[in-house]
């Protein structure tokens, strides 16, 4: 999958999953600074699992990351299930207070991508006051058009930041960095999802106890039945079917279907 690893990954559902511990993430993106060496980093759940069987855009762009984590605890289950066991849930939230702490020791700086405008400056505030030692290169709140990427692309570029956080929904973040990741100059980019909304207060992650019985998912289908209940009960059962024809015909891996970075091989 990347030059930056020295050890082989695990092919599930057609994908190349690193199998990784937060604490190794993390000394690889404290390599990756030290080196001004690109670590793009991409995450799976269950339903990223289902979604990009039919999304060859996001397919491809998951393909171009530098490692590819197991963000879903199902995820995981599934692995020990197929017979490629991974080392543990990498969640995206975990790893972005983790990088957090690295920047903040080191004195990095750091650029937010995503949000609301007003989500995000609760969000850097909390993070000027938790983490005072880190910088904060830039920010921009993710309601964008399409037709101003390049524009916001270029701002990253330009604010000389070491890392880059993505606070949007799958698939854009994984769409911007398949797209624009490789030409920012930034070493260490991870598309966070909804974790800039958790980080700020806005939402509310699930207590310890559910997320290690693998049932965060349903402690936000509490918060919000109406709009996920429909969005999970599709996923879950999809994914459950994916499981269960991996065991009988597991999927052989994935390979780009065109090239966006510039490189010849992402598989």
């Amino acid at each position: 999958m990347s030059e930056v690893l020295n050890r082989p990954s695990d092919v599930l559902f057609g994908m190349s999953l690193d199998p990784l511990t937060l604490d190794q993430v993390v000394d690889l993106a404290d390599d990756a600074l030290r080196l001004r060496r690109q670590l793009l980093v991409g995450v799976v759940n269950a339903a990223k699992v289902v979604k990009l069987r039919s999304d060859a855009f996001l397919r491809d762009s998951l393909l171009t990351c530098d490692v590819l984590l197991a963000d879903g605890q199902s995820v995981v289950w599934a692995s020990r299930l197929l017979g490629h066991p991974l080392p543990e849930r990498v969640a995206g939230i975990d790893l972005f207070e983790s990088l957090l702490d690295l920047a903040d020791h080191d004195g990095h700086r750091v650029f937010f991508l995503g949000a609301r405008p007003d989500v995000l400056a609760r969000l850097e505030r909390l993070v000027a006051q938790r983490w005072p030692r880190l910088e904060i290169a830039g920010s921009r709140d993710g309601y964008f058009d399409d037709s101003d990427s390049a524009e916001v692309a270029a701002a990253i570029k330009a604010s000389g930041a070491d890392m880059l956080f993505l606070g949007m929904t799958t698939p854009a973040k994984e769409i911007f960095l398949g797209t624009y990741g490789h030409h920012l100059g930034v070493p260490v980019l991870h598309g966070v999802g909804g974790s800039f909304d958790v980080l700020a207060g806005v939402t509310k992650r699930a207590p310890r106890a559910w997320q290690s019985c693998g049932m965060e998912w349903a402690y936000r289908l509490l918060q919000e039945p109406r709009r996920l209940a429909g969005r999970y009960l599709v996923t879950n059962t999809a994914f459950l079917r994916l499981v269960a024809g991996e065991r009988r015909h597991p999927s052989p891996p994935y390979l780009a279907s065109h090239d966006r970075s510039g490189e010849s091989d992402h598989g």
